[in-house]
């Protein structure tokens, strides 16, 4: 990503885009919508730091995957350095969201055209694939998944 004030470059971050099937939507954009702390509430309650709304649910947000940036890796959103992410916030509040533009451009064609990887069968055990990993419904022919007891609540919230 790069960063420039009155066409001026200032910063140059590395970020992940969306993986392939999860597109990051090209075009030119100002910012709806600026949170300092936000969490994900499509995707598992992912934290979503210094959210910069865009384009509906899409944001540019820090990410703590920082092992992910530089290639796609998101569900359409462009993810930061935590303390990048924070930096350009604080630009983009200082200089006003009418006085910025944001121009999302570049092609994942050929990972969209890879579809992501399925659930595979792995000693009875089905490891699930992308969509479904954070779903507790997989496990061994005829296994059930229970609620943890009461017993202490100090230890389940819930």
């Amino acid at each position: 990503m790069s960063v420039s004030v009155d066409g001026v470059p200032r910063y140059w971050f590395a970020v992940s885009t969306g993986r392939a099937g999860y597109g990051t939507p090209n075009g030119t954009y100002h910012p709806q919508r600026l949170e300092t702390s936000w969490f994900s509430k499509l995707y598992y309650n992912s934290p979503m730091p210094h959210s910069i709304f865009f384009y509906g649910g899409y944001a540019i947000h820090g990410s703590y995957e920082i092992n992910r940036l530089g290639g796609p890796a998101s569900h359409g959103c462009i993810r930061l350095h935590p303390a990048n992410a924070a930096t350009l916030f604080a630009l983009v509040k200082s200089e006003g969201m009418a006085a910025t533009t944001i121009v999302v451009s570049g092609s994942n064609s050929a990972l969209a055209r890879n579809r992501p990887p399925s659930a595979q069968s792995y000693g009875g055990w089905t490891r699930p694939g992308y969509d479904n990993r954070y779903t507790p419904d997989y496990g061994p022919p005829g296994h059930r998944w229970l609620q943890e007891p009461s017993v202490f609540p100090y230890f389940n919230p819930y």
